[in-house]
């Protein structure tokens, strides 16, 4: 991006102020964010209910566990050889090549149904492993910016207020957290057949998909780009990378990873909790304007309708939350966002039940998924803590680092999640996950560092 971009005032890095220069940045800049929201939509219309599709098409609870695994590999993998493909051809070129990439692989979850199973020297490959090699295509545009992220907002946003510059910039991007899942809700509901109303969803993520690779490649101006100047030097660099990483990262990166291990067990399971364990919907009456509306949901688009309750809350909580960072520091925030986390596991599993002779089952998962939304209130607290330690213009390497090092310990935890699951129970996997997340959250609360500027 251009370097020439003034010294940010303090008083005006507020989330409302830097979200609204966020939008008067360079034409280059604003293309990759709409090009981010665009695939952010359609990645976040399908996800989450990939295991369901996967079930639809024959898959076991072990199956999907690996394919959580596989996620975790990719999301390991991928950053490092992102940025070497982006240094050798351009940031434009790469960004064109890596949406038309995960276009594609939003089209083969749209046609895995029709290719039906397939019997090669007497082994028999079933339509779910297609949902695996679409995930390889899917993820490619995630493979691109996520370090430059962290950079962009560490260099225009003042010290003392990076929580504040995260919390801008999160919120536009989970606005499309937002709509995805409710878009994908709204489409589900249009058929009976998950396998039929699911590829509905995936059709407009093609759209979708089409429409942030064309907007990047026509709008993407990256003549002063100067993110990732040098070229990936191989494995040499990642092992200097590592040593080099700044001291105060280090409990935090060890308490991130457990939690994320924790969530990583359970979150593709999320879904069959609400389809298959509780097997609930929602009937109701909706009145708006004198008039009334029958409403009724199956289970598959009430869970679209509970992750849009869930981002909701996310939404109106992450900007006041890194408001008060400022005032009690990074640390209890973010601690606050793991320790939902930890928790969300056997609140969701037990949760309702608990709640149920008050409250119908479904208003508990309202009340309960509300509740997981406030994870993520720690998330640009969190982010400032990672990139606040680094040296100016070293925040995207030493962001890329801790994510490959984390992502890379994470890798195991959804088929050990999936193995659980299938072969003890799903309430015993949801309770190892939970007391793993407690652990984690515990340990960065004892041993955990604060970011001088806010302490």
């Amino acid at each position: 991006m251009s370097e020439t971009k003034s010294t940010p005032d303090p008083e005006e890095t507020s989330p409302l102020e830097t979200f609204r220069q966020f939008f008067a940045l360079e034409r280059d800049v604003l293309a990759v964010s709409l090009a981010m929201f665009a695939f952010s939509l359609g990645f976040q219309m399908t996800n989450r209910f990939l295991p369901e599709y996967m079930v639809a098409l024959g898959a076991s609870g072990f199956v999907v566990g690996l394919f959580g695994t596989f996620g975790n590999v990719i999301s390991a993998l991928y950053p490092y050889p992102g940025g070497a493909i982006s240094d050798r051809i351009g940031s434009r070129y790469a960004l064109t090549a890596f949406g038309l990439i995960s276009t594609v692989g939003f089209a083969v979850w749209l046609v895995a149904p029709n290719v039906g199973a397939i019997t090669v020297a007497g082994v028999t490959i079933e339509p779910w492993i297609w949902v695996f090699v679409g995930l390889v295509l899917a993820q490619a545009w995630k493979s691109f910016g996520l370090g430059a992220t962290f950079a962009v907002v560490k260099q225009a946003t003042d010290p003392s207020r990076l929580a504040a510059g995260f919390a801008s910039t999160e919120t536009f991007r989970r606005t499309a957290f937002l709509i995805g899942p409710v878009l994908a809700a709204v489409l589900i509901d249009l058929h009976p057949a998950f396998t039929v109303s699911f590829r509905y969803v995936l059709a407009v993520a093609v759209v979708f998909g089409v429409v942030g690779t064309l907007v990047q490649h026509v709008l993407y101006d990256a003549s002063d780009d100067t993110v990732g100047g040098g070229r990936f030097e191989g494995v040499a660099q990642i092992r200097r990378d590592l040593r080099d990483m700044p001291d105060p990262l280090r409990p935090l990166l060890i308490g991130d990873t457990l939690v994320r291990f924790a969530n990583g067990m359970v979150y593709v399971f999320f879904v069959l909790v609400v389809t298959q364990i509780f097997s609930v919907g929602l009937e109701t009456t909706v009145a708006v304007g004198g008039f009334s509306y029958p409403l009724d949901l199956s289970p598959q688009a009430f869970f679209g309708y509970l992750l849009g309750v869930e981002m909701v809350v996310a939404l109106l909580t992450m900007a006041p939350a890194a408001k008060l960072a400022e005032r009690v520091g990074l640390k209890p925030v973010v601690a606050l966002g793991f320790f939902v986390y930890g928790a969300f596991p056997v609140v969701l599993v037990y949760g309702p039940e608990l709640l149920s002779p008050t409250v119908p089952i479904q208003w508990a998962l309202v009340l309960v998924f509300a509740f997981s939304g406030l994870r993520f209130a720690g998330l640009p607290s969190h982010k400032a803590l990672i990139v606040g330690p680094a040296e100016q213009g070293a925040g995207g390497r030493v962001t890329g680092t801790y994510y490959l090092l984390r992502n890379t310990i994470v890798i195991p935890s959804a088929a050990i999640g999936g193995y659980l699951w299938d072969f003890v129970s799903p309430e015993v996997a949801f309770t190892v996950a939970a007391v793993i997340g407690v652990v984690g959250t515990g340990y960065f609360l004892v041993f955990g560092e604060e970011f001088e500027a806010y302490a």
